[in-house]
């Protein structure tokens, strides 16, 4: 019975403690760049920025094509409020990527210091198709400083 209780309270100040983390995260979204030809497309971006700790970015990563993706990794930029670029950041390499789907993952962007005035954008900078040996590979800097420009007023 006490062991029960035990884990219940647990349980329950868990719970608050998530939900009172969960009230002081902003959310923004990123800009997202791809390549015309790029074997990997993300549909969206979300940083999630808590009152303690990094900002983290939200990503969608979808295939839409009809062969697997063994691997692909995500190129993040970061620019400061006069739209110079800060940092670039690469986020770890993404496993399998099936056909014709998506898979959602984040990135801890603990590379440079994030204000409010500060853009991200992120893109696939690179993928290779599950059984070969080729990878697909794309500069998106030049896009990324494009979008930038486009934003500021």
């Amino acid at each position: 019975m006490l062991r029960s209780c035990l884990v219940l309270c647990v349980l329950s100040c868990s719970a608050e403690s998530v939900a009172a983390g969960a009230a002081t995260v902003t959310e923004r979204a990123a800009i997202v760049v791809q390549a015309p030809d790029s074997p990997v497309r993300l549909d969206r971006a979300t940083v999630l920025t808590p009152a303690d700790g990094p900002p983290v970015l939200l990503y969608a990563a979808t295939n839409p094509n009809d062969d697997a993706i063994d691997e692909f990794t995500v190129m993040v930029f970061i620019f400061n409020a006069d739209g110079v670029l800060k940092a670039r950041q690469l986020a770890p390499a993404r496993r399998t990527l099936d056909a014709r789907s998506t898979k959602y993952s984040t990135v801890v962007l603990d590379g440079e210091p994030i204000t409010a005035a500060s853009t991200i954008v992120v893109g696939a900078n690179q993928s290779q198709r599950v059984n070969s040996q080729t990878w697909w590979r794309a500069d998106l800097q030049p896009a990324a400083e494009a979008a930038v420009k486009q934003k500021k007023p």
